[in-house]
């Protein structure tokens, strides 16, 4: 079972698992309840380093696609006993990519995608046939 969120699918209020995310916050939320939900009733361990890695990439995959893309237009979230698998899709067709040193501690941007790779063991990034990208990353459970 995998919970997909989609612009056109139905939601609802009450479930925060079935919920297309339109902050960062509300996906961490959406993961941890899918990760707990699906490693309990699978019988997987999920230790809290991973759970706080697959948390912060989930942060950062949501918050680039606000920022730099237009906005949450897709959000899956799967667990098996590889790794928790998140997918965020935008609106914008361009790649990630991190942003050229810069100096001086009032660099605010660029530091996002870097985490990204490498906290997850797998990210891939697919154009979408309508327009835009999705950006799928693995973290792994151990």
């Amino acid at each position: 079972m995998r919970a997909t969120h989609r612009n056109s699918a139905p939601t609802t209020r009450s479930d925060p698992c079935r919920r297309l995310p339109s902050r960062p916050a509300d996906a961490r939320r959406t993961v941890e309840c899918v990760v707990a939900e699906r490693c309990r009733a699978r019988a997987i361990p999920c230790g809290a380093d991973a759970m706080e890695d697959a948390l912060l990439v989930t942060s950062e995959l949501a918050t680039n696609a606000i920022l730099h893309g237009g906005g949450i237009t897709g959000f899956d979230v799967d667990v098996d006993s590889g790794g928790v698998r998140v997918s965020v899709s935008d609106n914008s067709d361009e790649m990630p990519m991190a942003a050229p040193p810069a100096d001086g501690p009032g660099r605010l941007h660029g530091r996002g995608w870097p985490i990204v790779c490498r906290l997850a063991r797998d990210v891939r990034v697919a154009q979408l046939p309508c327009g835009g990208k999705r950006i799928t990353a693995v973290v792994p459970l151990h």
